[in-house]
């Protein structure tokens, strides 16, 4: 058992291990299934044992190209339940379910006051662990969450009829709602969504929201007929067909007035450019690796279109963002549809590996330390 200090609280029906399962990465595409300790934790601060944790593109990222020290335990898009409780907390109870935010800016610095709230200096600060340097910690049993994501909005209480698998995509959702806001989209415009995998077919879909037209792209066509269930009826096959062409029939010759792209790799960015129209904008989602990449700067001076970029959450639409998730559950958005695969704690490495080698029976990939297969 952990030591229980005075000011601490713990669930009676919750008996806290002094260890527990975890995804530790140790190198380049070395990750193992290691048995650590559990969290100790402080004032102020949360204990939450993890129900599900979604893989997330970021992490796989991470995991293969070695961009950070090891050792580290990684997994973001976290929901579970409070089973202890630090002095000082007095918004949240054992027992209670919620979803945890890694990052939260401070409020007050230079960037958040211009709202670009992810290169804040206390938002880069990663404030949930399962041990070893805070990585968001959502691949193991247990995660503490740190004082100032308490504090400052990071735990969101889930809603009774929510499961937790929805819950999860709260942090997802949060940042496809920032790039979509951050295209302004209007109603009588068309907007091209290159890729169709989890992120794409949700970045679609809240671009649908705005009452604009919304093209999908993509090779596989499994995936387009799961991108059907949010509505999402434009698709165009990339393997078969032109996309810049078929961008430009669907908007009389322009060509799209934005184009999101929501796969990595930056092949393909030449041809978000090119897809879209004279004054249009590209926005990059998942080009979140540093490199190299071919651009027409004509394009950009002579025929006006504007290459953005839109990167994490926003602290700004935090509520709307857990509201249309919470909401959509039962009312159209239920994004647990997106799930494909769902594995224990014990079986990380092939949910990582499925996950790292997208097919078309694959889309989202959930780890769930309590499942049992």
């Amino acid at each position: 058992m952990a030591t229980i200090t005075s000011n601490e609280s713990t669930a009676a029906s919750d008996v806290i291990p002094a260890t527990m399962n975890a995804a530790v990465y140790r190198a380049v595409n070395d990750v193992r299934v290691e048995t650590i300790p559990v969290p100790e934790i402080g004032p102020g601060e949360l204990l939450i044992r993890v129900h599900s944790c979604g893989i997330c593109g970021t992490d796989l990222k991470k995991i293969h190209t070695g961009s950070h020290s090891a050792p580290r335990i990684f997994g973001h898009e976290t929901a579970g339940m409070i089973v202890k409780t630090g002095g000082d907390v007095n918004n949240f109870a054992l027992g209670d379910r919620v979803m945890v935010f890694h990052h939260i800016p401070c409020g007050k610095c230079y960037y958040c006051r211009k709202k670009t709230f992810a290169q804040c200096p206390i938002y880069k600060k990663v404030g949930c662990t399962a041990g070893f340097e805070p990585s968001g910690g959502g691949f193991a049993e247990y995660v503490r969450v740190m004082p100032w994501i308490v504090s400052m909005g990071g735990v969101v209480q889930i809603p009774d009829g929510v499961p937790f698998e929805q819950a999860a995509f709260v942090e997802p959702v949060n940042t496809c709602l920032k790039a979509i806001k951050n295209l302004n989209l209007a109603p009588d415009e068309t907007v091209l969504v290159i890729g169709q995998g989890p992120i794409g077919i949700m970045l679609a879909a809240l671009a649908a929201r705005t009452g604009a037209k919304v093209l999908t792209s993509d090779l596989y066509p499994e995936r387009h007929a799961i991108a059907e269930v949010y509505g999402l009826k434009h698709h165009i096959d990339a393997g078969k067909e032109n996309v810049v062409e078929v961008a430009k029939r669907e908007s009389e010759g322009r060509g799209a007035d934005a184009v999101i792209l929501a796969v990595g790799g930056n092949a393909l960015i030449r041809t978000a450019m090119d897809a879209a129209r004279p004054g249009g904008r590209v926005l990059l989602f998942a080009q979140t690796q540093h490199g190299d990449a071919t651009i027409d700067p004509a394009a950009i001076c002579m025929e006006e279109k504007t290459l953005l970029g839109s990167y994490s959450a926003s602290i700004d639409i935090q509520d709307a963002g857990a509201n249309l998730v919470f909401d959509g559950y039962s009312n159209g958005f239920d994004l647990t549809r997106l799930i494909s695969h769902q594995f224990p704690l014990e079986q990380t490495l092939e949910a990582i590996e499925i996950a790292s080698n997208p097919t078309a029976a694959s889309m989202k990939v959930f780890i769930q330390p309590n499942l049992r297969k």
